[in-house]
Parts: C-alpha cells; structure tokens; sequence
C-alpha cells in the first residue's frame, strides 16, 4: 500500500511527541506513586508506608492497611514488653535494697545496731577508746575505699526451722583495734531475732561478753525488746 506525499508527510517525528511525553509521564507517577507510598483515597495526599520503625501514631488507625495494623500492632507490643522489663528489674533492686538494707532484719541493720552498742558499751570505751572515734568495718580488701570492706554474714536455716544469722567484722578506736563475733537466732514462727552470742575481742585483753545466751541464769534479768531485739 503506497502513501500519498501527504500522509507521508503526516507521518513525522514531531507527531509523536506529545503522545509520548504523555505515556512516560503517566509512567513515572505510576512508579513514584506505588514505591513506599500509601494514600487514604485516589485524590488524597500520598503518605509514607507504616512500619513498625517509623510508625509516630499520627496516622488513625482505620487509615492503615492491614499490613500497617499489623506492624503497628507489633511495635506496641514490642514498647510493652520493654515497659513490663524494666517494671521487673525496678521492682527487683527495690527488694533487694529494703531486704539488704533497709529492712529491720537486714545484716545492715544488725550491723549499725551492733556497732552503736560497742560505742555506748563502759568495757568497750575502757579499751578501744573514745566513742565517737570507734570506726567498724569489714574485711580488708585491695580497693583503698573503706566502704568497700564488705561484712562477713550469713544467713541460714536449720534442720528445726530456726533462722541462723552471724556477723564478723572488725573495729578500731583510738587505743585498740578488735574483731566483733555475733550470732543472732529467730526460733521458728518467731518474728524476731534474739542474741545467742555477741563477742568482742581485743588482743591482750580479756573478751568482752555483750550477750551470751549460754551463760545465763535462771534468775538473770528481765529481758526488755528494742528495734526488734530482745535485749538482755
């Protein structure tokens, strides 16, 4: 089929053009518009795709995919699991401090009882010296810190049910230095601990007995309760 010199000439290079600016152009917005892109209706305005790592909850909810629910679902269950961890661990040291430390049956407690009895007590001032200058501490390590001497303790239980505990460390004062041996008991179904034995031992001088249970009479005096101690 042969064209007339006027279909021909028709049929130029500048024809098409419009028609091909057209379909490219229709082609990149179509590319552009479906790369990482959401919209909330066809005309409305383009958003980024909800992920668990971008997602700011500005977006409402009946907005987002099924996809976007789902990694939004993700990353709030992710954000509570994080919360019920740290809940954990705060309630953990919290218990760990008040038993330890603040508890008026922590070793601590005992320890600062002991160590305020020794600094009122005639036979202990008589050989270590001036009150106020009497310092306790516990075992000696490499660390110069004095707070870092921990105190030996334990706590156990025996075959009846009775809570053991025993404290060992060391005070010193202007005159002498000794070491301070104490066992405490609480019977079982008891709620507080009683003195078994309270010692303290100064080289070159006799001991000195704060508290012995062993050794009392039958007539000893009258036991008296202090800061969750029976006192004799």
């Amino acid at each position: 089929m042969k064209l007339t010199p006027r279909a021909a000439s028709a049929l130029t290079p500048s024809s098409f053009a419009p028609q091909l600016r057209l379909l490219v152009a229709q082609r990149s917005y179509a590319t552009q518009h479906g790369l990482g892109t959401t919209t909330t209706s066809s005309s409305g305005p383009r958003r980024k795709t909800v992920t668990p790592f971008n997602d700011d909850g500005q977006v409402p909810w009946h907005q987002l995919s099924s996809a976007e629910k789902a990694a939004r679902a993700t990353q709030q269950s992710f954000n509570l699991g994080l919360m019920f961890v740290g809940f954990v661990l705060t309630c953990g040291v919290g218990y760990l401090l008040y038993t330890d430390v603040f508890s008026p049956d922590s070793k601590t407690a005992y320890f600062n009882r002991a160590v305020d009895r020794i600094r009122a007590d005639p036979d202990c001032l008589a050989l270590l010296g001036d009150g106020k200058h009497i310092e306790a501490h516990g075992e000696a390590t490499q660390n110069k810190w004095r707070r870092a001497r921990p105190i030996a303790s334990t706590h156990k239980k025996d075959a009846r049910g009775n809570d053991h505990l025993t404290l060992h460390f060391y005070v010193h004062g202007a005159l002498n230095k000794g070491v301070v041996n104490i066992e405490l008991v609480k019977p079982n179904g008891a709620s507080d601990f009683e003195y078994k034995y309270f010692y303290v031992d100064v080289p070159g001088h006799n001991r000195i007995v704060l508290e012995d249970a062993n050794s009392k009479t039958a007539g000893g005096a009258k036991k008296y309760k202090f800061l969750g101690i029976n006192w004799n």
